[in-house]
């Protein structure tokens, strides 16, 4: 079995591709040794001494480092991630390869007489957001838009990029402010 790595914008965060799917559709995230506990790899990952965070995608895991220097974590994550791929064993100790998606969704908010306008936010980030962003190792969901600002939640490279406050307000708020004109500004939650 053959991963590559990439760079991300995010220096502490790697992007490692295992050369098949990851998750069948969507992102999952996990912060925390806790919350890895509903996955093997990220179990797996997390027992790497100085990580702090595990991204999947469609087809690539993101790790992200408290500090330390990549030459020397590098080996062990390359391990574990192989070491999964090798036993068989489910991504998800539950058997499944469900994404957040689902959860992302239920703490959005909006007026709904903004339905439409949130839509077409809903639209762009879909459609031109989340692949370019997909391809840094990370990702960005909509979770509401209130007085013209719009609110999004960053993950995997993305969270805590010194690069994401002018991929926000340059990139993607310039993208939503030309299509849609409701929108004022873009904020990270």
């Amino acid at each position: 079995m053959f991963i590559q790595t990439e760079a991300t914008p995010n220096p502490a965060t790697l992007k490692f591709i295992p050369g098949r799917m990851v998750l069948d559709s969507g992102t999952m995230e996990f912060s925390s040794p806790e919350s890895a506990a509903r996955s093997p790899l990220a179990e797996r990952l997390f027992a790497v001494s100085g990580v702090t965070g595990v991204f999947y995608g469609a087809d690539f895991v993101t790790v992200t480092k408290a500090d330390g220097d990549w030459q020397h974590l590098k080996p062990a994550i390359l391990g574990a991630i192989m070491e999964h791929y090798m036993s068989g064993a489910p991504l998800l100790a539950d058997g499944t390869a469900a994404s957040d998606d689902a959860r992302d969704e239920e703490g959005e908010f909006f007026d709904e007489a903004d339905a439409e306008t949130v839509e077409q936010i809903k639209d762009l980030i879909e459609t031109r957001v989340r692949p370019a962003v997909a391809n840094d190792g990370g990702d960005i969901t909509f979770r509401g838009f209130k007085d013209g600002i719009v609110y999004l939640n960053m993950k995997g490279s993305c969270a805590g990029c010194p690069s994401s406050t002018a991929t926000l307000q340059h990139g993607i708020q310039n993208l939503l402010r030309h299509f849609v004109p409701d929108v004022q500004e873009v904020r990270p939650m």
